[in-house]
C-alpha cells in the first residue's frame, strides 16, 4: 500500500500543469474600477400639491412634451372659488386700511393710542389676507403639473380623469435623455485619486462587449447620505456619443475605469505569480534559492509592477 501511494503521489505530481509567465518591460497603468449606474440631470418625478379629482390628462407615456407645457391637473371649481374668495377679503382690508391711514394721516406726532390701535389692526388685517390670498394661490397652482424641462414622458399613473388622488404622489415621470450621465460611488481611499477633467472607459452591463468613453465632470465635496462609511458621488459625462439613440436607460449598471497613474519602462508581471511569506515578496524562479525577492509597484486591472533584481524575459513559475 506504500508502495502504491508513493507511485500514485509520484506520477500525479509529474502530470501536473506548470504554469509560467515571462517578465515583460514597458508602460503600466494603475487603474481603479468603481461601480455605478446610468442617471440623469433632467429627470423628474411630479406628483400634485393637493388632493382632489382628476380632470384633464393630456400626455401619454414615450411622448415628446416642451417645457412649461400642462400635462395634467385637478378639479379646480373648490380651489379656484377660495382664491377668489380669499382675493376679495384681500380687496376689502385693503380698502379699510386705506380708509383708516387717511384718518389718521398728519398726525405722526400727536397720533392717540385709540387711533394707533385703529392703524394697527386695520395692518395686520390687511396683511393676513394677503397671507390667506397667497395660500389660496399656491393651493391653486398645486393643481396643476407641468413640464419643468423639454423631454420624454415615461410614466403616466393615471391616463384618465375621475380619479381622486392625494398630493405627493407621483404622478408623471419625465426624463431627458440628453443629459444621461454615468453616476459612481468611491470610498476615501479612492476619491482622492480622480480629478475633474479625468477620462474615463465605462463598460455597462447591458452592453457588454462595448466600451464607452467618459469624462469626470465633478466630485462631491461631501460623503453620500444613506451609505455605510464615507461614500462620494463622482459624476462622469458620456462623450462622443449620441445619447437619444444610445438606447440607455436610467439605473442601468455598469463599471468604470479610472487610470490614476501611468509609468513607461516598467517591468511587471501577472499579479498572481507575486507571492509573499515572511520576509516578503517573492517570484518563484528556476534559480537556486528558487525565489527572487521583489516589491511590488502599481497594478493595472491584471498586472502589477516589480521592483528588484530581475530582468525583462526572465520566466517565473505559478
Amino acid at each position: 500500500m506504500v508502495v502504491a501511494f508513493i507511485v500514485f503521489f509520484v506520477f500525479n505530481n509529474n502530470n501536473k500543469e506548470i504554469k509560467s509567465a515571462v517578465i515583460q518591460k514597458g508602460k503600466m497603468s494603475e487603474e481603479i474600477i468603481l461601480s455605478g449606474e446610468v442617471n440623469a440631470i433632467n429627470y423628474a418625478k411630479l406628483g400634485y400639491e393637493t388632493s382632489g379629482k382628476i380632470s384633464y390628462v393630456g400626455v401619454r407615456e414615450g411622448e415628446n412634451v416642451k417645457k412649461g407645457r400642462l400635462l395634467t391637473k385637478l378639479d379646480t371649481t373648490v380651489l379656484n372659488s377660495s382664491y377668489q374668495i380669499a382675493l376679495s377679503n384681500l380687496r376689502i382690508y385693503d380698502a379699510t386700511a386705506q380708509n383708516i391711514l387717511d384718518q389718521v394721516k398728519n398726525h405722526d406726532k400727536d397720533e392717540t393710542y385709540a387711533q394707533k390701535d385703529l392703524r394697527t389692526t386695520a395692518e395686520a388685517n390687511k396683511d393676513k389676507a394677503y397671507e390667506s390670498m397667497l395660500q389660496a394661490k399656491r393651493n391653486l397652482d398645486g393643481a396643476y403639473i407641468y413640464a419643468p424641462f423639454n423631454g420624454i414622458v415615461t410614466f403616466v399613473a393615471h391616463p384618465f380623469t375621475s380619479v381622486f388622488v392625494s398630493f405627493g404622489t407621483t404622478e408623471i415621470e419625465i426624463i431627458d435623455p440628453t443629459t444621461m450621465y454615468f453616476s459612481v460611488l468611491a470610498d476615501q481611499t479612492e476619491v482622492t485619486k480622480v480629478v475633474n477633467g479625468q477620462k474615463v472607459q465605462i463598460v455597462l452591463d447591458s452592453f457588454e462587449e462595448k466600451k464607452f468613453e467618459g469624462e469626470v465632470e465633478s466630485i462631491s465635496f461631501v460623503p453620500k447620505l444613506g451609505e455605510s462609511g464615507s461614500v462620494y458621488s463622482i459624476k462622469v459625462n458620456f462623450i462622443g456619443l449620441n445619447l437619444l439613440e444610445s438606447k440607455f436607460k436610467i439605473a442601468m449598471t455598469g463599471d468604470a475605469k479610472f487610470v490614476v497613474l501611468e509609468k513607461e519602462n516598467v517591468l511587471f508581471v501577472p499579479s498572481n505569480y507575486i507571492k509573499q511569506d515572511k520576509t516578503g515578496e517573492y517570484l518563484k524562479t528556476n534559480s537556486k534559492d528558487g525565489k527572487i525577492y521583489i516589491k511590488s509597484g502599481i497594478s493595472s486591472e491584471d498586472m502589477t509592477e516589480i521592483i528588484g533584481d530581475i530582468n525583462k524575459g526572465m520566466v517565473v513559475y505559478d
